[in-house]
C-alpha cells in the first residue's frame, strides 16, 4: 500500500485544528485533517440529529472546501472517523478509519490540536446507569439522547457545568441543583473578573439565566449516587460536613479538563508542569517539526484554543505577514489570562479530592477498586498488579483520577495509542521490515 504524503497533518477538528487548516487552505499546500468524531467540530461545535451545525462551524468548513478521500487532489481532505493509531518512523503516522481501514500517512509538518479530556473523580455508585461527565451529558444530548422531563443534577467544578446546564435544559430536562466544589468567595470573584472580558460576561448570564429558579450550591461535591439499578437520588456532602440527598433521574459530574497528550508524548513531546504539551511562543514542540495548539497545550477555551490555532497554522507553514502574527499573538495573551483566572477560581480543594471508600471502583473497564491501587506505590505497581489502566479506556478515564487522588505520575505513551484491528497494525509491521 502507498502512503499518501501531505505538507501539513492536522489532528483534531475542533476550533484549534479547524482554525489552522483556514489559516493555511489557500497557501497552496496540500493539508489533511483528522478527527476521531463521526464529524468536525469537537466537542464545542459538536451536533446531531437534533443540534444543527453552528454558523461559525459551518463558515469554517466551507472556508476550507476539504475532501472527504485520501487520494482526493483537493487542497484539503477531511479524514472523519480515523484515529491514530501510532506514530511511525520518517514522519509518518499509522491511522485507522472505520470506513476504509488502516493507512499510512506522512507530512512535512504537524499540528495537535488533540485537545482535552474530561476528569472524572470516583464516588459512591458512580457506575450506576443514569452517572455520566457534565460534558459526556452534552455529547449524549446532542447526540440524540432525549432527557426531557428528568430532573438533572450537574456537578463538579468549572464553567463547563454551566454549558452544560444550558444543553440540558434547551433539551427539556429539570435541572435540580449545580454542585460546585469551589467556595461562593472563589465563584463570586471569578464572576466580578468577567468584567474585563465583557463577551464572557453576557455569555455567563445566557448560559444560567442569571441562575434563576436554579439551586446553585457551592463549596459541596458529590459523594454518593443511589438507586435501585438506575440513579433515583445524589447524596450531597458539604465543605461543613452538613449532608444532603437530592431526588433526581440523572447525575452529570466533571471535575474539569486535563490535556490529551497521549500522540504529543508518543512522539516525543515535552510536557509541563501541569501535563500540557509545551510550546514557544509560534506553538512549536520539542520536536521541531511538531506544533500544537489548544487544549491541549493548557485549557483555556475556546476562544484561545481558535486563536492558537490560527497561530499555529500561520507557522507551521511560514505564511502570513508579521502584522497578523503580532495582532494574534496580543489576543493570545488576553485569552490566556482570561484561563488564568478560571484555573485560580476552580481549581480543586482538597475537599473534592477526598478519598472515596475503598471498595468503590476506579477502574471501570477491569473492576478494580480504591482498595485494591492504594496499596501500592505508584501507577505501574498498581498496573502490574491489579490490571488498572488496562482496559479498554486505556487509563484515560482512571488515570487522571489516579493523578488526582494520589499525586501519581500517570503516562500513557506506548502504542498502538487506540484499539486497532490486526491488518492496520501488519501495516505498522511491514514499515518496520522494510526499514531492516
Amino acid at each position: 500500500m502507498n502512503d499518501a504524503h501531505f505538507d501539513l497533518v492536522v489532528i483534531g477538528a475542533g476550533p484549534a485544528g479547524l482554525a489552522a487548516v483556514r489559516e493555511v487552505a489557500n497557501a497552496g499546500a496540500r493539508v489533511a485533517v483528522l478527527d476521531d468524531n463521526p464529524r468536525a467540530g469537537g466537542q464545542v461545535w459538536r451536533y446531531g440529529p437534533a443540534h444543527p451545525p453552528s454558523k461559525t462551524l459551518t463558515a469554517h468548513l466551507k472556508a476550507i472546501g476539504a475532501a472527504g478521500d485520501i487520494d482526493s487532489n483537493s487542497r484539503v481532505t477531511l479524514l472523519q472517523s480515523t484515529r491514530v493509531v501510532a506514530p511511525l518512523d520518517g514522519r509518518r503516522l499509522l491511522i485507522e478509519s472505520a470506513e476504509r481501514g488502516g493507512a499510512r500517512i506522512g507530512y512535512e509538518r504537524l499540528i495537535l490540536a488533540t485537545g482535552a479530556r474530561e476528569r472524572l473523580l470516583p464516588f459512591e455508585g458512580w457506575t450506576l446507569p443514569g452517572v455520566t461527565g457534565a460534558g459526556g451529558l452534552q455529547a449524549l444530548i446532542k447526540g440524540g439522547v432525549p432527557v426531557r422531563g428528568e430532573r438533572i443534577v450537574i456537578a463538579g467544578s468549572g464553567p463547563l457545568l454551566l454549558a452544560s446546564l444550558a444543553t440540558a435544559r434547551a433539551a427539556g430536562a429539570r435541572i435540580v441543583a449545580i454542585v460546585e466544589q469551589a467556595s461562593s468567595a472563589s465563584v463570586m470573584r471569578f464572576g466580578a473578573s468577567l468584567t474585563a472580558t465583557p463577551a464572557k460576561l453576557l455569555q455567563a448570564v445566557q448560559l444560567t439565566r442569571g441562575f434563576a429558579g436554579l439551586r446553585y450550591l457551592t463549596s459541596a461535591a458529590v459523594r454518593a449516587a443511589q438507586g435501585d439499578g438506575r440513579v433515583e437520588r445524589a447524596i450531597i456532602e458539604r465543605a461543613n460536613g452538613r449532608t444532603e440527598s437530592i431526588d433526581c433521574d440523572r447525575i452529570a459530574c466533571g471535575y474539569g479538563l486535563v490535556p490529551n497528550t497521549t500522540l504529543a508524548q508518543s512522539l516525543g513531546c515535552a510536557t509541563d508542569g501541569d501535563g500540557a504539551i509545551a510550546v514557544d511562543d509560534s506553538q512549536r514542540t520539542s520536536v521541531d517539526y511538531v506544533f500544537a495548539a489548544g487544549e491541549c497545550t493548557g485549557v483555556g477555551g475556546m476562544e484561545l484554543a481558535h486563536v492558537e490555532g490560527r497561530l499555529a497554522g500561520l507557522h507551521a507553514l511560514g505564511v502570513g505577514d508579521q502584522t497578523l502574527i503580532d495582532a494574534l499573538v496580543k489576543e493570545r495573551e488576553r485569552w490566556r489570562h482570561f484561563a488564568q483566572r478560571v484555573e485560580t477560581a476552580f481549581a480543586l480543594r482538597e475537599f473534592a479530592r477526598a478519598m472515596p471508600r475503598d471498595d468503590t471502583l476506579l477502574c471501570r473497564c477491569e473492576d478494580v477498586s480504591i482498595g485494591e491501587v492504594r496499596m501500592h506505590a505508584n501507577w505501574r505497581d498498581a498496573k502490574l498488579h491489579t490490571r488498572c489502566g488496562m482496559g479498554a479506556c486505556q487509563g484515560r478515564v482512571c488515570g487522571a483520577a489516579a493523578q488526582t487522588l494520589f499525586g501519581w505520575q500517570v503516562a500513557q505513551t506506548r502504542p498502538p495509542i487506540s484499539p486497532a484491528r490486526i491488518g492496520t497494525l501488519m501495516l505498522a509491521a511491514d514499515t518496520q521490515t522494510a526499514t531492516d
